[in-house]
């Protein structure tokens, strides 16, 4: 039985269907492409720092609203066309990262090809969008799913827009929260100087952290001090941060001294070396063993949804063939009008090549080449189908992409290796290729519904819209490769070295190219893996009994899983971060204005934060190309002469700044009619 849509979803769009308004207009698309691009980078940067990502839909609306008001003649609609790409640019980033990295990890790039990362971006991002044209009509309209974040969107635009007569009816934009982007700005702003004071001048060290001699064994603590990491606790609340937290206790507070105590600990290692040492050798293949097992279940349980939702995906075609002939003799209201089909079939088929030159250029063998553009096709259909639909019932930001890719990667190593040999060095990428374009489609296919249902309220044009959302797919395919190649300049990904003894953690990617390698190569610590497997199932054991018995509180694997896979100071800082909202929620119960307030706070943290790593970068990046150019333009100290501690006291006043704001008054108020 499908689930109902939620109350107010069902009324009439804001602009009614005969009501035609400008909508795809040069600032709307200007304004799109760069957000899209600002908001791919911050998520790039979020995902390869703490393993997260985070939807900026709201964020994005907020600032257009902002934005457009400045001009003579905008609308709601031009502010909902802006927050469909910019969304769509950041969705392209998660799938990115979540996989493209691996291909340094496993040793087959020793940097970002920017041509073939693009077209695995690009290509990825279009099947998204293509794939789910024809889930719209099922799904939005007959199905009429709930797409929480889609609705939270539309009401932001709605909130935003104030009606002054009939001839005017959800065209005026007097009433834009100037707050709210305040608060946005603002909290860039603070983000971004105490990155700046970590990063750039060390003032301070990134985390403060310390381990502890046991016996012969030893345990660790510490918190990472970035105000993205807090700010991350706050968007996903108490509940997740603190089960993801209990994930990394267990890795720090038990794994870690008894694997210390087995194995034992060398005399001359200091206890923080061995901690660390511990976490990468032992530690995170259990964690990879946890999210395997997360991710199995994760797709099993959701197994009736998915059917559910390929049936329907299978089911469209005809109808919405039907719906999409302007040649028939009912006119189709313009609020129903998709992407004709000419534009979803040719575009389809035009993809496919530059894949299977990409991938035969990996292999060296084309029939093996065509099989795996086949692979990438159809499990990018099933799992762009599936993520629409969950995207539907849990939210885009709750859609298993990590599940999925892992699964993709897992079945796609089998069979190459299969056909092209255990030993083959170029198995592992070709895998890793094949799963970079499914997550990208699979984050993008539940993006784009969540934002074709706030179309639906709004009253939006449906085709315009997936334009937009190719439009915002085609900007982060541009900007993403420059974004990561500075990040792996200044930080680092995955393995710390003695360049860069503090790299980005990369988690998902770490993890794929460890399954990737590690099935061609039978080098993963298998006894490991089983030992996370079993702490998986039984968190799964444990979270179905808290369900059975109705109780509140839930255990998701996934996220146990991904704390057990990170160092326990990233999962501190999103603890601190989940507190917050917490206390914010208990003040402020029932005011969605709070809980929206503290988000756009949030997000600007994550972002502010996000755009000063990156610009930090730039000069390392050119110091390469010129190397009489400082590396560190900014640097006061080699080593942060007090430690973390100075850092311990920005992230309080961050964390007290951020709670202040929060539970303020109501953010945004209609104007009386």
């Amino acid at each position: 039985m499908l689930p109902s849509a939620p109350l107010g979803s069902c009324d009439p769009p804001v602009v009614p269907p005969e009501v035609s308004l400008p909508e795809i207009t040069l600032k709307a698309v200007l304004l799109s492409v760069v957000l899209a691009a600002v908001l791919a980078a911050a998520n790039a940067y979020l995902g390869l720092f703490a393993g997260m990502t985070v939807s900026a839909s709201i964020p994005a609306a907020v600032v257009s609203m902002a934005i457009l008001r400045l001009f003579a003649r905008s609308n709601i609609l031009e502010n909902n066309i802006v927050q469909t790409a910019a969304s769509s640019g950041e969705a392209v980033a998660a799938g990115v990262i979540f996989t493209i990295p691996a291909l340094l990890l496993i040793g087959y790039w020793t940097a970002f090809n920017y041509w073939e990362t693009a077209a695995i971006s690009a290509v990825g991002g279009l099947l998204g969008v293509l794939f789910t044209i024809p889930l719209r009509r099922a799904l939005i309209v007959e199905a009429r799913l709930r797409y929480p974040e889609g609705v939270a969107t539309a009401e932001v635009l709605k909130v935003g827009s104030l009606a002054q007569g009939k001839e005017r009816a959800a065209t005026s934009q007097r009433n834009v929260p100037a707050r709210g982007v305040r608060l946005l700005l603002g909290a860039a702003v603070l983000g971004g100087l105490v990155k700046l004071g970590e990063s750039g001048l060390r003032l301070w060290s990134e985390a403060l952290e310390g381990g502890l001699r046991l016996g012969r064994s030893v345990i660790y603590g510490g918190i990472n001090l970035s105000p993205a990491l807090l700010a991350v606790g706050f968007i996903i609340g108490p509940e997740t941060a603190l089960v993801v937290f209990l994930g990394g206790a267990l890795a720090a507070f038990i794994l870690t001294p008894i694997f210390g105590a087995i194995l034992g600990i060398p005399e001359n290692m200091a206890s923080l070396e061995a901690a660390r040492s511990l976490w990468s050798g032992r530690i995170r293949f259990v964690g990879i063993g946890a999210m395997l097992v997360g991710g199995v279940w994760t797709l099993l349980k959701l197994r009736g949804t998915m059917l559910e939702g390929l049936r329907r995906s299978m089911g469209v075609p005809k109808r919405a063939v039907r719906t999409l002939d302007r040649s028939a003799e009912s006119p189709v209201l313009r609020t129903e009008r998709d992407a004709p089909w000419p534009w979803v079939i040719i575009p389809f088929a035009l993809t496919l090549v530059p894949m299977a030159l990409i991938y035969t250029h990996v292999v060296g063998d084309p029939i093996v080449a065509i099989l795996m553009t086949i692979i990438m096709a159809g499990t990018g259909f099933l799992f762009s189908a599936v993520a629409g639909y969950m995207a539907g019932i849990v939210g885009s930001s709750s859609n298993p992409v990590s599940g999925v890719t892992i699964a993709t990667i897992a079945f796609s190593s089998i069979l190459l290796m299969l056909l092209m040999g255990r030993d083959n060095a170029r198995g592992p990428a070709a895998a890793l290729m094949i799963g970079a374009v499914v997550c990208c489609a699979a984050a993008m296919g539940g993006d784009n519904l969540q934002d074709l249902k706030t179309g639906h309220i709004v009253g939006a044009t449906p085709w315009k819209q997936q334009i937009m959302q190719v439009v915002g797919v085609a900007t982060a395919a541009c900007v993403i490769v420059p974004v990561l190649t500075l990040l792996q300049a200044k930080y680092g990904l995955g393995e710390a070295t003695a360049q860069h003894p503090h790299p980005l953690t990369a988690p998902q990617a770490t993890l794929m190219a460890s399954l990737a390698k590690g099935v061609f190569g039978g080098t993963l610590p298998w006894g490991l893996i089983g030992l996370g497997g079993v702490i998986g199932a039984l968190v799964i054991f444990i979270d179905q009994r808290q369900e059975h018995a109705g109780k509140p509180f839930r255990l998701p694997v996934l996220a146990f899983a991904l704390g057990l896979y990170l160092p326990l100071k990233l999962s501190a800082a999103v603890l601190l971060g989940g507190v917050i909202s917490g206390l914010v929620q208990k003040r402020s119960t029932g005011a969605s204005a709070a809980n929206q307030t503290g988000l756009l706070c949030a997000a600007g943290l994550v972002t502010g934060e996000a755009l000063m790593g990156i610009a930090l970068a730039v000069p390392v990046a050119l110091s390469g190309v010129w190397p009489a150019l400082s590396a560190d333009p900014f640097l006061l100290f080699q080593t942060p002469p007090w430690g973390g501690w100075p850092g311990l006291l920005m992230i309080v006043a961050v964390g007290i700044w951020l709670y202040k704001n929060a539970t303020r008054p109501v953010l945004i108020t209609r104007n009386p009619e």
